[in-house]
């Protein structure tokens, strides 16, 4: 059984990008949604989480050392 958002929810990452301090470690735990620019700053090639990548989503902004990358679900 997989463990999926229920219908209507929407998840969206955005980073602070004050408080982030380019580890890549976001990238590293979801490079289908995160990439690094030459200075190893995340860049959100969408803003739209697909619900299954929901979880990993997650981790990548529970993981994030700065809490710079934020998950906002609907």
């Amino acid at each position: 059984m997989s463990r999926r958002a229920p219908t209507g929810t929407r998840a969206r990452l955005r980073v602070n990008p004050i408080m982030c301090e380019g580890s890549g470690l976001c990238a590293e735990l979801l490079p289908e949604l995160i990439r690094l620019d030459d200075w190893g700053y995340p860049i959100l090639d969408t803003d739209a989480v697909p619900p299954e990548l929901l979880g990993l989503a997650r981790r990548a902004a529970d993981s994030c050392p700065t809490l710079a990358l934020l998950l906002d679900e609907d």
